[in-house]
């Protein structure tokens, strides 16, 4: 797939600006290409994906500090290498480090009020058709489509719910909607 680096650059200031439907794009375009990273990396699917999360929720946390110069997939990798080296040093020490009150504040600044396409069709779809099209997700994926949508829980809640960061909630969520809106079109 070919990237239109002008589009790229007009989503990135979009998202520095909060722009939900950039953030989306940039999720969608480079997704494969951090996974691909980190699938070669760990060798194993689920290490991969989790990576490639918080991969995203630290590059949206950050996006104002990308340096426009410079590509965005080189930036993303380096994040990438740096989240799984982390990831290396927590496995051996299982310790988890917390964000600070600084980084959770920054993360409400990202705005989740404009529904996305993936967002339109899921509405659309009849409940139990719904329910049965989110069975084939991976549980991880499940749970914070439940949560978010079928208990109503706002992300700060999910995020103490399932003891994650709240970048790495609507990370998923985007995640876990566009995978949810391909099982649709299909199905």
């Amino acid at each position: 797939m070919e990237i239109n680096k002008e589009k790229v650059l007009t989503h990135i200031q979009q998202a520095k600006k909060g722009n939900q439907i950039s953030f989306n794009y940039l999720l969608d375009t480079f997704w494969g290409n951090v996974y691909a990273f980190q699938l070669k990396q760990t060798q194993n699917d689920n290490d991969a994906e989790d990576i490639t999360i918080q991969t995203f929720s630290k590059a949206f946390d950050k996006i104002d500090s990308f340096d426009e110069n410079y590509q965005f997939k080189t930036w993303l990798i380096t994040i990438s290498k740096n989240v799984y080296i982390d990831f290396l040093r927590k496995k051996k020490s299982s310790i988890y480090t917390q964000t600070t009150e600084e980084q959770e504040k920054e993360v409400y600044a990202v705005a989740d009020d404009a529904p996305s396409p993936e967002d339109k069709i899921i509405t659309e779809q009849n409940l139990a058709k719904l329910l049965k099209n989110i069975k084939k997700l991976k549980p991880k994926y499940q749970e914070v489509i439940n949560l978010r949508y079928f208990q109503e829980l706002s992300y700060k809640e999910i995020s103490e719910q399932i003891g994650e960061p709240i970048n790495n909630v609507k990370v998923k969520l985007l995640r876990a909607k566009k995978l949810l809106a391909e099982i649709i079109k299909k199905s």
